[in-house]
C-alpha cells in the first residue's frame, strides 16, 4: 500500500504535514477527511521518505546528539506538567534552528493524527535511533511514559558528558601535537636553509649533525608536495581498505589489542552498555530487543560481533552473566556484578554501579594522560628544536678549524 505525503488545515486553521497509506489518493484525501483536515497539497511518497527522510525537512538534516539530548530532557520535563500535544508543540515553538522546528513539527503533527509517540518518532529514523524509539514504545505500552522518559534522558545526558570527555582527550593533544608539527617544519623548511647555507662556502666537512639536518631541511624545502600528496594518498587508500568489512574488522582487533587504548575503547563500550542495559532493565523493557538494537550501534567491529555473540547466548537460553563471560571480552567487573544482580534480582542497580565505576576509571585515566601528554609533546618538540639549533650551533663553535684559520 502506497505512502502519500500532505499538507492540510486542520479546524483550528493550523498546518498539519504527515503521511499517510491508502490504496490511491483518493482513498488516502477520504481518510484525511474523516479527520477533519482540509489538503492543501498531497504527493506520492518517496523513496528517501521510505528509508527516513523527514517529509518537509530542510536539506534532509537530522538532530545532533546534542539537539537530541536537549529535546529528551525538555520532553521527560514538559510531559510531567501538560499533555504531550502541547509539549511537543512548545518544544517547536521555543527551539531557534529551524531543522529542529521542522522535525519535531512532524512528530507533533504525527501525535495530533493519533499515532503513538513512538510511531511518530518512526517518521524522523535519522533523528531518533530505533533504541530510543523502542524505549519510548516500551514507556508507552506500560503507561510509564514520564518515568521512562526521565531514566532515558539521564542516560543521553550520561552519554553526553562521556563524549565530550573523549572529545576532549582526542581533540586536546591533537592540535598540540599540530601545532608542534607546524612549528618544526616552518623552521626545517624557511629557517634552517637560510642559515645552513652560509656554511656552503667553507670548503670543510661539516659535522654530522649538521649534514643530516641539512639534508631533511632540503627535502622538506624541495619536496614537501609530494610529501603531503603521498600522505593524502595514504590516508584516502586507508579509508578505503577500512570500508571492507574484513579488513574493518581486523584493525578494530588490533586496537583493543593495543595495551592503553585497547582498554580505553573496551571499558567505553562497557560502561556504556551497563548504562544502557540498566536504564531498559528498570524501564521494563526486553532485555534481547535492547541487546539486539545496542549491537546495531556499536562503531568497533570487533564489540560489535562479540555482542552479537552475546544476543545468540541468550536466546538460546543462558543467562547474561554467562554470555558476558563466553564473550571473554569485556572487563571482568561488569560479568562479575551482573552475576550478583542476577542473583540477587537486582540487575538493573548493579549494571548501573559498573557503568559509574567504569566511568570514573575512565576519569581518571583521561586525567592523568592528559596531565603527562601535554609535558611529553613540550619535551619531543623542545628536543627536536634543540637538535636544530645545535646543528646549526656546531658549525659556528668550529668556525676556526673550518675555516683553516
Amino acid at each position: 500500500m502506497p505512502d502519500y505525503d500532505y499538507l492540510a488545515i486542520d479546524t483550528a486553521g493550523r498546518e498539519r504535514r504527515g503521511s499517510v497509506k491508502a490504496d490511491s489518493m483518493d482513498a488516502a484525501r477520504a481518510q484525511l477527511d474523516s479527520r477533519r483536515l482540509f489538503v492543501v497539497k498531497m504527493d506520492p511518497g518517496q523513496e528517501k521518505a521510505s528509508k527516513g527522510r523527514a517529509l518537509f525537512s530542510l536539506g534532509g538534516k537530522k538532530l545532533s546528539p546534542k539537539e537530541l539530548t536537549l529535546f529528551t530532557r525538555q520532553l521527560s520535563t514538559l510531559i510531567q506538567v501538560s499533555p504531550l500535544e502541547e509539549s511537543l508543540r512548545t518544544i517547536g515553538r521555543q527551539s531557534e534552528t529551524e531543522h529542529v522546528r521542522a522535525i519535531v513539527g512532524s512528530v507533533h503533527s504525527g501525535v495530533m493524527e493519533g499515532r503513538r509517540l513512538a510511531e511518530a518518532l518512526g517518521t524522523q529514523p535519522r533523528s531518533f535511533p530505533p533504541l530510543y524509539r523502542a524505549m519510548i514504545s516500551a514507556g508507552e505500552s506500560s503507561g510509564s511514559l514520564p518515568t521512562i522518559m526521565e531514566r532515558l534522558a539521564e542516560l543521553m545526558e550520561r552519554q553526553a558528558v562521556i563524549r565530550s570527555k573523549v572529545m576532549t582527550a582526542i581533540a586536546y593533544p591533537s592540535v598540540l601535537a599540530g601545532f608542534a608539527v607546524f612549528v618544526v617544519a616552518a623552521l626545517m623548511i624557511f629557517v634552517v636553509p637560510k642559515v645552513v647555507e652560509q656554511f656552503d662556502t667553507v670548503g670543510q666537512t661539516l659535522p654530522l649533525l649538521t649534514r643530516m639536518v641539512m639534508a631533511v631541511s632540503a627535502f622538506l624545502a624541495g619536496w614537501w608536495w609530494a610529501l603531503l600528496i603521498v600522505i593524502g594518498l595514504a590516508g584516502f587508500g586507508a579509508w578505503r581498505a577500512l570500508k571492507v568489512e574484513s579488513v574493518r574488522y581486523r584493525f578494530d582487533s588490533f586496537l583493543l589489542r593495543l595495551p592503553i587504548i585497547g582498554r580505553l575503547i573496551r571499558d567505553l563500550h562497557a560502561a556504556r552498555m551497563a548504562r544502557t542495559l540498566s536504564t531498559m532493565i528498570a524501564s521494563r523493557m526486553p532485555l534481547m530487543e535492547g541487546l539486539a538494537l545496542t549491537a546495531n550501534t556499536i562503531h568497533n567491529r570487533a564489540l560489535r560481533r562479540a555482542s552479537d555473540q552475546i544476543v545468540e547466548a541468550i536466546r538460546g537460553g543462558g543467562s547474561l552473566s554467562a554470555a558476558l563471560r563466553r564473550a571473554n571480552i569485556l572487563p571482568p567487573l561488569l560479568v562479575y556484578l551482573a552475576a550478583s544482580g542476577e542473583a540477587a534480582g537486582r540487575l538493573d542497580t548493579m549494571l548501573e554501579r559498573a557503568a559509574d565505576y567504569l566511568e570514573r576509571e575512565f576519569d581518571s585515566f583521561t586525567s592523568t594522560a592528559l596531565a603527562m601528554l601535554e609535558p611529553a609533546i613540550i619535551i619531543l618538540m623542545g628536543g627536536i628544536v634543540a637538535v636544530i639549533i645545535l646543528s646549526i650551533l656546531l658549525p659556528i663553535l668550529q668556525l676556526q678549524s673550518l675555516t683553516g684559520v
